[in-house]
């Protein structure tokens, strides 16, 4: 015996489970056990190829506006100059616009080791140069040779690139008016 569920939701009672697969193939359909644990189980009538379909385009959809976060790296050095300086500064501008957080790693090599102040006002200069686009999620950390910070994009900073066929309209078809 098993509950009964109508194509439109409608429920059709308590049936022996062979009645239930003969009205099933009456209507062209798959009888499907939805609710095993419960008592009596429960069962509906449905075209399951077309549910399976459905909900793998519903997957399909909510994986496609997901936006896995990646952490993208940039090094610098403490005696870097200030056009190498803007030059990657700008790269980590472009990782957040893209939604990526950004490793920020001043890398300190023989006798600039005695000097972390000097990495720490780099540091710094970058947390200024940023602040507008992204926010600190890891403060700086002296890593043996190497002083650390993590940055994550603001939220609504930056969006998610559009696809082409969206929104755009062929430019033959706006520069010529209809031909009659």
């Amino acid at each position: 015996m098993v509950r009964v569920i109508g194509v439109d939701g409608t429920q059709l009672g308590v049936m022996a489970i062979s009645d239930a697969l003969r009205s099933a193939r009456e209507q062209e359909l798959d009888l499907v056990e939805v609710a095993p644990t419960s008592r009596p189980p429960v069962c509906r009538i449905m075209d399951f190829g077309k549910y399976k379909y459905e909900q793998a385009k519903r997957d399909q959809k909510a994986k496609r506006k997901q936006h896995l976060s990646v952490v993208k790296e940039v090094k610098l050095r403490p005696k870097i100059e200030d056009h190498d300086f803007d030059f990657k500064m700008r790269n980590a501008r472009k990782f957040l616009e893209e939604r990526d957080k950004v490793k920020i790693t001043v890398i300190f090599r023989g006798r600039e080791l005695s000097h972390p102040e000097l990495g720490y006002e780099l540091i710094q200069q970058v947390m200024t140069t940023l602040t507008d686009i992204a926010t600190v999620e890891q403060k700086p950390t002296q890593e043996g040779r190497m002083l650390v910070m993590m940055l994550a994009p603001k939220p609504g900073v930056g969006a998610a690139p559009k696809s082409k066929a969206e929104g755009q309209v062929p430019s033959d078809s706006a520069a010529r008016p209809a031909q009659n």
